[in-house]
């Protein structure tokens, strides 16, 4: 396919073939030594005056992008920051012909020069020599609209990240949440570890898969939507705390919240269960809050208080109040059918049961009304078939899962370790499967062998990492805090 090129970008090229011309090929180039960026350099000299730094011949290399051009002052831009430079035409001639003829605006370069103030205070290299390091051969967004949209921002991730600040720090924000979540496991004595992305079966999870096929054992394999199976298995193999952090791949639709593949962590835990989950979640989330000076967090203009303790409700509790249904009290699959009906609640052909009914209901009226953080619990066996059942009542299951702002951001159980339940409870999963459930768990009889070796009450959790980070950045949707979201096709 022909390109073609607008007449900045020719023009731009055209600068390039004359220096390579002049075997000033920038592109050559391999290394520039720095002894400071522009953080470093203004700790060090912003706290002289003028007069100080006209004696200070301090040798100052540095390196950035060129930001901006105005006659002989420059900016420069690296990761910590700007800096203006100051290219002094009556000393520096050849250096101002090279400023005027070779170099454009998004040009990579490195310089040499001494500290100076100028006549308004402002901290500025005075620049003794200059290398183009990279040639810039598409301009950059005009300066003061950046790149605002959205989609071209997340489509474009290297050019948001150039003009915008605010998206460098989205991004730092991710890393600090990402350290600060290992350092919390492992202070309290999980161990990480690392599981396989290619699954032979498909689990962990109600979700749908993406697959592959691996040639050389020339048999289909999903990439993971969860990382719970293999975890548990080493929960049986005598280890008794361990988390990974890892990405997730699930086959389904894009939307504010939701992106193919995603970031999780999960913990599991021997010798506990859902209500010592409970207290974890809270303690993980009040740690990141805390290391980010964010105990109250403004989320979609809601102000989210971290440093109150969770609310915890039943699933019926909150059913009840909403609609004033009792689900305690319904007999009968076909009872909470008419119910469904009544409050116009559609069914697929595998929801059709009292469980998937009272979970269909806490979706439609309940969910969006959790604001403030609020563990759900008492869920329904049949949408939880990993999760132990409840004691008091078997049509429930030892499971929570954590809502902020009407959106889900944890998932833990009391993990299940019967294995003769669980063995009915995938043969039931198929069953839903076979009436058009595509995201129902498969029969996983390795992980039925493993659990009949013996697994201890295990706690277990998952956080979605993606939507952690939204929360502490105040993001309304996933691609901004992903480098590189997947998006659709340009037409």
């Amino acid at each position: 396919m022909e390109r073609k090129f607008n007449d900045q970008e020719v023009a731009r090229r055209n600068k390039l073939q004359k220096l390579q011309e002049k075997n000033q090929n920038p592109f050559l180039i391999t290394k520039f030594t720095r002894n400071y960026n522009t953080l470093s350099f203004k700790k060090a000299f912003d706290k002289f005056n003028k007069e100080e730094l006209h004696t200070n011949d301090t040798k100052i290399s540095l390196a950035g992008r060129i930001m901006a051009i105005r006659q002989t002052f420059l900016m420069i831009h690296d990761f910590y920051g700007n800096i203006q430079l100051y290219v002094n035409k009556k000393n520096q001639p050849k250096l101002f012909e090279m400023l005027k003829d070779d170099i454009d605006i998004g040009d990579i370069v490195g310089i040499t020069g001494t500290p100076m103030k100028t006549n308004t205070g402002e901290l500025t290299i005075n620049v003794i020599e200059m290398t183009l390091l990279s040639k810039a051969l598409k301009p950059l967004p005009e300066k003061w609209h950046g790149l605002q949209d959205e989609e071209a921002r997340a489509r474009h991730r290297y050019v948001d990240l150039i003009m915008n600040e605010a998206s460098t720090q989205i991004f730092v924000t991710r890393s600090i949440i990402l350290r600060e979540l290992r350092n919390f496991m492992d202070d309290q004595g999980y161990l990480e570890v690392e599981t396989p992305i290619l699954h032979p079966i498909l689990g962990g999870a109600a979700a749908r898969p993406f697959k592959t096929h691996h040639n050389a054992l020339n048999r289909e394999y999903y990439l993971r939507v969860a990382t719970e199976i293999p975890l548990k298995k080493l929960i049986v193999g005598g280890f008794e705390k361990v988390y990974e952090i890892g990405r997730i791949f699930r086959n389904e639709g894009m939307d504010a919240t939701h992106n193919p593949e995603f970031t999780t962590i999960e913990s599991y835990e021997a010798y506990i269960s859902m209500w010592e989950v409970m207290d974890l979640v809270q303690n993980i989330f009040k740690h990141i809050a805390t290391k980010l000076n964010k105990l109250i967090v403004e989320y979609k203009n809601v102000k989210i208080d971290f440093a109150k303790p969770f609310k915890r409700v039943s699933m019926f509790d909150l059913v009840q109040t909403k609609t004033q249904i009792d689900f305690r009290t319904i007999k009968t699959d076909q009872e909470a059918i008419a119910l469904a009906k009544e409050h116009h609640i559609e069914l697929a052909p595998h929801q059709k049961t009292k469980g998937h009914i009272l979970n269909a209901f806490f979706e439609t009226f309940c969910e969006a009304e959790c604001v403030q953080p609020t563990f759900v619990y008492d869920y329904p066996i049949e949408v939880s078939p990993l999760a132990k059942k409840n004691k008091e009542n078997e049509m429930m299951t030892e499971r929570f899962e954590l809502f902020i702002c009407g959106k889900e951001y944890a998932n833990a159980f009391s993990e299940l370790n019967d294995p003769i339940d669980q063995q009915q409870r995938f043969q039931n999963q198929l069953k839903e499967r076979d009436l058009g459930n595509a995201e129902a768990n498969e029969m996983d009889w390795d992980y039925i062998n493993a659990l009949e070796h013996g697994l201890p009450p295990t706690g277990g959790l998952g956080i979605g990492v993606d939507r952690l980070v939204m929360l502490f950045t105040n993001q309304d949707t996933i691609r901004n805090v992903l480098l590189f979201p997947h998006m659709r096709e340009q037409k």
